[in-house]
């Protein structure tokens, strides 16, 4: 089986929450993980830096680079990909996880917090996965089966996903249409593209910030980060261009425990995640 041993990847957002689950998946395989994300002095309100995410990941058994990186930045942008290159000699995998959310109304959404989710979500990935692509082609031309992953939903036109926070959907789908292009762009390359998505919510230091919602009901990030060594260690030549559901995914590959995700033993009734039809 395919593992991500000696494989590096560059992790946008990893600070914390998904992307630092993410990180630690493809750290016990021993990969290389380069971490993007702006978070150096501790916050009581959300856990988790570069540094300490940095220690965790080297503790699960990797090699971690921290770059302080705001990704709306494409010099910041750049001089990180530079840096996981000097380091670790290439990148193999990227993972745009790094967003920003505003669930408000049109009326309750000033534009820096419409200008922050498009230049986070979709300027971000766009702009990552512009920096990273030719060391993705050169993975690609020695055969390192080198991956994007997009954490965003599945492209779904209906209005009710839309009416009740217009700005932070067109920014997630803006994610979405970047997995649907570039999927198409990069297959002649090898270069495989997808996106992963929760069918629940799931118990982030952010998703704590959103009132009302109990985390006691949500699953652990884990089922994401599981989910995402799944489709990061396919052939990328033939997996590209999918829209992932966890659990579905899981479930494909004979996964049958998801009791072990739930933040409450037994549960079975979890709030449901956006944009799951």
């Amino acid at each position: 089986m395919t593992t991500l041993q000696g494989k590096t990847l560059v992790i946008t957002g990893a600070s914390r929450g998904i992307g630092l689950a993410i990180a630690k998946r493809a750290a016990a395989d021993g990969a290389n993980i380069v971490i993007l994300a702006k978070t150096t002095e501790p916050n009581p309100k959300l856990p988790g830096t570069l540094s300490s995410a940095a220690a965790e990941i080297e503790a699960a058994g990797g090699q971690a680079l921290p770059v302080q990186t705001d990704i709306r930045d494409e010099i910041a942008v750049a001089r990180a990909m530079a840096a996981a290159v000097e380091r670790f000699g290439g990148i193999d995998i990227l993972v745009n996880n790094a967003s920003a959310i505003s669930l408000t109304p049109t009326a309750m959404t000033p534009m820096k917090r419409f200008d922050l989710m498009f230049g986070v979500n979709v300027r971000g990935t766009y702009c990552c996965t512009q920096a990273a692509l030719p060391e993705l082609l050169k993975s690609a031309k020695a055969g390192r089966n080198p991956h994007v992953l997009n954490m965003s939903p599945p492209l779904s036109m209906k209005e009710h996903w839309f009416r009740p926070h217009v700005a932070y959907s067109m920014a997630k789908y803006g994610m979405s249409e970047c997995t649907l292009g570039h999927a198409g762009e990069f297959r002649p390359h090898g270069i495989a593209v997808n996106s992963l998505w929760p069918r629940t919510a799931i118990a982030t230091a952010a998703m704590q910030m959103i009132p009302g919602v109990d985390l006691a009901l949500c699953r652990k990030p884990e089922i994401l980060a599981d989910a995402a060594y799944l489709i990061l260690t396919s052939d990328a030549r033939a997996n590209t261009g999918h829209f992932h559901i966890d659990d579905e995914l899981l479930a494909q590959h004979g996964v049958t425990d998801f009791d072990r995700y739930a933040m409450t033993p037994g549960n079975t009734h979890f709030i449901p995640d956006f944009f799951v039809d």
